[in-house]
């Protein structure tokens, strides 16, 4: 038996749909980082440093 949610496995998934939902993705994940910064200034600063920091030791 197959859920409700499950799509029909007729066709396989385009490159194009798949793209797609990964912009959405994304989309959606930077989405929801800038409300953690401005929701927490503190944590995102602290993030910002270690970033800065990673970057800066990183060996090209």
């Amino acid at each position: 038996m197959r859920n409700r949610d499950e799509e029909p496995a007729e066709q396989p998934e385009t490159d194009v749909e798949r793209r797609r939902r990964r912009a959405q993705f994304l989309r959606d994940l930077a989405e929801a980082r800038e409300l953690r910064d401005r929701v927490q200034p503190r944590r995102a600063k602290a993030a910002r440093l270690r970033h800065a920091m990673r970057m800066r030791t990183f060996r090209w």
